[in-house]
């Protein structure tokens, strides 16, 4: 079973000083890295941007403020750096066009958000184990102010602009799971490869039920080798499936309590439908996955305990 593939967003704020050193790190101005073994200077050429900086960051940033006419203080922040990634399992086998496209991809949701004319640098190093890419930023807001809380926000901000994240980058990587749980209330999204892989236990229960039917003394030996190796995918991928739906008990409970709600209320508007379609549409997705893992036929069961008996009895 191939392992999860997890988009990556972090944000990190930066007020003086330490401002050069994120663009020391970024842009690979230092010689050595010792605090960093993780960094491959003989790998470093390949690093590249995607938005170039126009000179120093602390520079720019307090030029930019100028110009707006931020009201500043000495601890206010001036910079945001945005950590892009995915899982070291996403980058597996791909070849710098793919990688460029991943973070081309991840740019656009940014620049939803964010003014081009705000952003510092926006580069992809892949001199380190697992490629990212560090955009950094100037938190101007729309009506002129130097906020990083207003555009980085409080937790549950943070959490807004992780499900977003996952929102922007599943649609072009389907396989891709939200890094963190998704909301206060348990994880609602259920990544597109749980569905794939409920499509294929479902394909292997029919397989084997056919299969099942089909044995005879006259082709046990050909038909109990497929059985039993059939099996041993399938069930424990049952188990491992039921394993991962447990994540979704608590967001499962939480849409049952909702949509219960939603109908003793007596409103019939454009929006109250939509919502008891969505909250129903999360519910059947929920409801099916368990299908998958708990109707299980007892004669899969049944040949699973007994797997190597399969053949004998047929025999007897």
């Amino acid at each position: 079973m191939t392992k999860p593939q997890y988009g990556i967003l972090r944000f990190a704020k930066y007020k003086g000083p330490e401002i050069g050193r994120i663009e020391a790190h970024n842009e690979r101005t230092k010689e050595n890295y010792a605090s960093n073994p993780d960094v491959d200077t003989e790998r470093s050429k390949y690093n590249f941007h995607l938005v170039k900086p126009n000179g120093k960051y602390r520079a720019e940033a307090e030029k930019q403020i100028a110009e707006v006419g931020c009201r500043t203080r000495t601890d206010s922040v001036r910079a945001v750096e945005t950590l892009i990634t995915a899982s070291p399992e996403f980058f597996k086998d791909k070849k710098k066009a793919q990688i460029k496209e991943y973070f081309e991809h991840a740019l656009k949701f940014i620049l939803k958000h964010v003014p081009q004319e705000r952003i510092l640098s926006a580069v992809i190093h892949v001199d380190e184990k697992t490629p990212h890419m560090h955009l950094s930023f100037v938190p101007i807001t729309e009506d002129g102010r130097l906020s990083a809380k207003d555009i980085v926000g409080n937790r549950k901000k943070l959490t807004w602009w992780q499900d977003e994240f996952w929102k922007h980058m599943v649609k072009k990587y389907p396989d891709m799971e939200r890094g963190e749980s998704a909301s206060e209330t348990g994880r609602e999204h259920i990544p597109p490869r749980l569905f794939k892989q409920a499509v294929k236990l479902n394909k292997q229960r029919e397989m084997l039920m056919s299969l099942l039917t089909e044995i005879n003394p006259l082709n046990a030996k050909k038909k109990v080798a497929e059985i039993e190796a059939l099996l041993d995918e399938y069930i424990p991928g049952v188990e491992q499936m039921k394993t991962k739906l447990k994540k979704y008990d608590a967001a499962y409970k939480t849409l049952k309590t909702e949509i219960t709600e939603l109908e003793k209320k007596l409103d019939d508007s454009k929006e109250s439908t939509l919502k008891k379609l969505e909250v129903s549409r999360k519910l059947q997705e929920y409801e099916e996955l368990r299908k998958t893992v708990e109707n299980i036929p007892p004669e899969i069961l049944g040949a699973y305990k007994n797997r190597g008996k399969i053949s004998s009895q047929i025999h007897e």
